[in-house]
């Protein structure tokens, strides 16, 4: 029988809520990317933290800073040909340390109806309380009719839904970036999606570089659609982004780091050099995400 994770996070204790944080190792030592894209995106980013911690690892880490952390892998096993780590595996261990680890899911949409089964097995007996999609990883574009049935099944459940949109790290640098198409990434293609399915709540990962225009526009125009700051050290932030975090959206992102290729400590130290306004900044750091994933109330 599965380990069903239950909340146990003291929203009054925790300092912040990061939304975006990766398990890219599993117990058994088994990397969720092959080396050469590791180390393409370890290139990208200057990555300054060991790439591979464990979630016993990571729950230590954010526990020692007072925080809270979703975490998650990708499932791109048809796309890239290689088996993912196991959603399920992740969960069972974030059960363990429910206190300050949030499990989301991730299927694979090329999968099909089998993608739709394991979404509602990880949802229902495991306790995942969202779902990770990276498109352009996956090879897959998020307005295909074909998908439709699994945003269907998530609104369903009850679940978030979390994009990475815009530039990737994963393959720059590489010959025809290993394949993988940027466009699946466009912020745009999730518009259709957020409009079909007013009842599921999706949060843009990332500014959308460089689309991040189109990622503001759509989480002012749409009220079930979020953004979340990870990926990219707030210092540099597009200047429209942080002027809307300061106003009309003050209420509509979210704290995320990117963990272990951005570390919390990096972002939060860049984060308080922003000019926003005092009443804005726990909104962003912890607020808005406990209202989106139903932490309280």
């Amino acid at each position: 029988m599965a380990i069903r994770y239950t909340p146990r996070i003291d929203v009054e204790r925790i300092v912040a809520l990061d939304v975006h944080a990766h398990v890219e190792c599993d117990a058994h030592g088994h990397l969720s990317l092959d080396q050469e894209l590791m180390d393409a995106s370890a290139r990208y980013f200057r990555a300054d933290h060991p790439r591979t911690p464990t979630i016993d690892q990571l729950a230590d880490y954010y526990r020692e800073r007072s925080m809270a952390a979703v975490v998650f892998t990708v499932d791109a096993t048809t796309n890239l040909n290689r088996p993912a780590l196991s959603s399920e595996e992740i969960a069972e261990k974030a059960a363990e340390h429910a206190d300050v680890l949030i499990p989301f899911g991730s299927v694979d949409p090329l999968q099909g109806k089998a993608a739709v089964v394991q979404a509602r097995r990880l949802a229902e007996e495991y306790g995942v309380r969202g779902f990770k999609f990276h498109p352009s990883l996956q090879g897959f574009a998020p307005d295909e009719p074909a998908h439709y049935p699994l945003w269907e099944a998530l609104a369903e459940l009850g679940t978030v839904a979390l994009f990475h949109t815009g530039q990737t790290g994963i393959g720059a640098g590489l010959p025809g970036g290993r394949g993988i198409k940027l466009r699946f990434s466009d912020p745009m293609l999730l518009d259709d999606v957020a409009a079909d399915f007013p009842s599921l709540t999706l949060i843009l990962a990332h500014p959308s570089v460089p689309w991040v225009d189109s990622s503001i526009s759509i989480a002012t125009h749409k009220e079930n659609v979020y953004i979340d700051l990870s990926g990219w050290s707030p210092k540099y932030f597009p200047p429209q982004l942080v002027r809307q975090a300061n106003s009309l959206l003050r209420h509509k992102v979210l704290f995320g780091s990117d963990f272990p290729v951005l570390a919390p400590d990096r972002w939060l130290a860049d984060f308080e050099k922003l000019d926003l306004r005092p009443d804005v900044v726990p909104l962003v750091l912890k607020e808005n995400a406990v209202r989106v994933l139903g932490l309280v109330g």
